[in-house]
């Protein structure tokens, strides 16, 4: 089991570092790489939300326009035939395009781990 950590939308993954007896955070969903850690759940929640002002406060200061967190909103480009390929198994199944698409998404992301 991954565990999250949410700040302001950003979403963290924590792991525990048994070499250095620390908790540690990794922003997902960035390009940039973002990382903080603490020995305590408490000094780990506090670092992750200074990462994340600090962040915001970097791109501000530097004029770049901070990532922002996954919006669910996507636009994928597909070959036809599989775009009618996937409404048929979508209807078939009882659901929309969204549904199917969003169902499979999350199984293969969960069956990643």
């Amino acid at each position: 089991m991954m565990n999250v950590m949410t700040y302001k939308g950003y979403k963290a993954r924590v792991e525990f570092d048994p070499r250095d007896n620390i908790f540690v955070g990794h922003i997902l969903g960035m390009d940039d790489s973002i990382s903080f850690h603490g020995k305590t759940v408490d000094e780990l929640k506090e670092q992750f939300v200074i990462a994340i002002t600090h962040y915001l406060a970097d791109c501000k200061a530097t004029g770049r326009k901070p990532e922002k967190p996954a919006s669910g909103k996507m636009m994928l480009r597909i070959p036809p035939e599989l775009h009618a390929k996937a409404l048929v198994m979508a209807r078939a199944s009882g659901k929309s395009l969204n549904q199917w698409v969003a169902e499979l998404f999350s199984k293969t992301a969960h069956s990643s781990r």
